[in-house]
């Protein structure tokens, strides 16, 4: 599982730094300002879940944790949610894609609350 979340890692971070320098060149001049920032957020929260789930996969390295598997497929489901919505929303110009955004959010906080709860069962 931990090649999965380290491969899910790499995918993530070299869309989303790729997603941002064509948002920064490509979409500056297409996109209004307010889709523009809408755009950014998504690949900021793409990138900060594509650290988290390098983090996952290196902690499953040193031992299998059920709890760090649903956090890494939570962090994974947020980006593809979160990120993507927003992407295909700006994209698109779709309103109704806004309506996947919160459920991402929820993945995300799932994942951070995961995490958390995996981290907490280590023994001290």
């Amino acid at each position: 599982m931990a090649r999965v979340f380290l491969l899910l890692a790499a995918l993530g971070g070299f869309t989303g730094v790729a997603l941002g320098a064509f948002a920064a060149h490509g979409l500056k001049a297409r996109l209004s300002p307010e889709y523009l920032a809408v755009f950014q957020t998504g690949t900021h929260y793409q990138l900060v879940h594509s650290l988290a789930l390098l983090a996952v996969a290196l902690l499953l390295m040193l031992g299998a944790q059920p709890l760090l598997r649903v956090s890494g497929w939570l962090f994974a489901l947020g980006i593809l949610l979160f990120s993507g919505s927003l992407y295909l929303l700006t994209l698109t110009g779709i309103g109704q894609l806004g309506m996947l955004t919160p459920l991402g959010g929820l993945a995300f906080l799932g994942g951070w609350l995961c995490l958390g709860l995996a981290a907490w069962r280590l023994p001290r």
